[in-house]
């Protein structure tokens, strides 16, 4: 079902990256960086914005994000706690090509996995991409 509706596609709530190592990450949890993070949870975030009186419409709450106020990362937190994200580095030929993550921000611009999920994807650190999806 994932091939169909998912991969080799232009979706949305989508983004890619180079992964790095993450030995202190816990198995379950993936590191994503600030930035795309805040692209795949916008929505969220504008909608907790609004609902705690931050913002008092889509555009205020927008001009936050875009300033990168600080409780805009308050209540990216707080989104990410509750919004499990699929990681997935092709080609997906078995079903461990394609696994949820607990995400958690980190600084940079790569994505961090814990070195001993890397086995199901395939994957080494030298270079190589991968994609993560906000179901």
């Amino acid at each position: 079902r994932f091939r169909e509706t998912l991969l080799g596609k232009r979706v949305d709530y989508s983004g890619r990256s180079v992964i790095v190592v993450g030995p202190s990450l816990s198995l379950h949890r993936c590191g994503l960086p600030r930035e795309i993070a805040i692209e795949l949870f916008q929505t969220f975030v504008i909608r907790g914005l609004i609902k705690q009186h931050f913002a008092s419409n889509i555009g205020v709450a927008k001009s936050k994000i875009r300033e990168k106020e600080p409780v805009v990362w308050e209540i990216l937190q707080e989104v990410m706690q509750g919004h499990p994200v699929l990681l997935n580095r092709a080609p997906t030929l078995h079903r461990l090509g394609i696994q949820a993550f607990q995400p958690i921000l980190v600084e940079g611009h790569a994505i961090c996995l814990h070195p001993l999920v890397c086995k199901g994807f395939n994957a080494d650190f030298e270079r190589k991409e991968m994609a993560v999806h906000v179901p």
